[in-house]
């Protein structure tokens, strides 16, 4: 039998709903989420990720708003910057688009948004935050890979939960807010010995590699729950093995998971598709963090 697929997209739009009332109440009080986005030169897909930001907050009442910093800008100009932005009392969350130039050292700036306005859940602060079980403003990838585990409605506690990848904006909150659903975490990476024996015990495998459909499913345990955080670009092939071709003779991509899905939904109890799964998921908790640094500076 196979899986239930766990829809991304539907789930979103459940939470968006819940948002949309919350941040009605919240201008009636008086108050209005406003993110401001920071970009240090023109990239193209940092650009369409822009402007997927700012359709996804106007369309639930967010204001948002863009700085766009010249590619010659040094670190110490964004520093400043980003100092600016933290001191003002209009702007409620701020996103830091990657990549930076080089030159710049990514993770510093991250750093330096204050923890109040820090939308992806990135400043130590935080990390450290989380670690206390504190989840108000968590890496928002890993909020939507819980959240998408719990939407399923199975008893958590206790669960064998192993999560294939350490990043700390997915497998390292990941295990942190399993945890704190009483689930038994393990964390699989590169230096993993038999990957394979740790995958195969998992009542919940969360997969976040960044290897595509590297998890086939004779490694999944019968009736596992499956979290494919992955998103891998690869050429499409036809039956023989061979890349198929588009109009101008160019090898068709397609998008996949970490997670082999045609092997895997034949073995798990739930799974969730890629695209369509955590991604639009990931988008609206952007979205909800937004809120919720609204309401840390309000005191609300």
């Amino acid at each position: 039998m196979s899986a239930i697929i766990i829809d991304g997209e539907s789930f979103a739009g459940k939470i968006r709903t819940r948002l949309i009332e919350e941040i009605d109440t919240l201008k009636n009080k008086g108050f209005c989420p406003h993110l401001k986005a920071v970009q240090v030169g023109e990239n193209a897909s940092s650009r369409l990720y822009v402007q997927n930001q700012q359709k996804q907050c106007e369309a639930i009442g967010i204001k948002y708003t863009l700085d766009e910093l010249p590619a010659d800008t040094k670190e110490a100009a964004l520093t400043e910057h980003i100092k600016k932005l933290n001191n003002d009392p209009q702007v409620t969350g701020i996103i830091l688009q990657m990549p930076l130039p080089e030159g710049i050292d990514a993770k510093k700036a991250q750093t330096l948004i204050a923890p109040h306005k820090d939308v992806e859940g990135m400043n130590p602060a935080n990390m450290g935050e989380l670690v206390y079980g504190n989840t108000r403003l968590v890496p928002c990838t890993a909020m939507a890979a819980v959240e998408l585990v719990k939407s399923v409605g199975v008893e958590i506690r206790g669960k064998e939960t192993t999560i294939v990848g350490r990043s700390a904006i997915v497998g390292k909150p990941v295990s942190l807010l399993m945890l704190d659903l009483s689930a038994t975490p393990t964390v699989c990476h590169s230096g993993t010995k038999d990957l394979s024996a740790q995958t195969r015990k998992a009542d919940i495998l969360i997969a976040a590699i960044g290897k595509a459909e590297m998890i086939k499913g004779d490694m999944i345990k019968p009736g596992a729950i499956v979290i494919d955080v992955g998103i891998n670009r690869v050429k499409e092939l036809d039956a023989q093995g061979n890349p198929v071709m588009n109009v101008n003779g160019k090898p068709k991509m397609k998008t996949v998971g970490d997670v082999e899905f045609a092997t895997a939904k034949e073995v798990a109890s739930y799974i969730t598709p890629v695209p369509g799964g955590v991604g639009p998921v990931t988008v609206v908790m952007l979205l909800r963090n937004t809120v919720e640094a609204l309401k840390i500076s309000a005191n609300l």
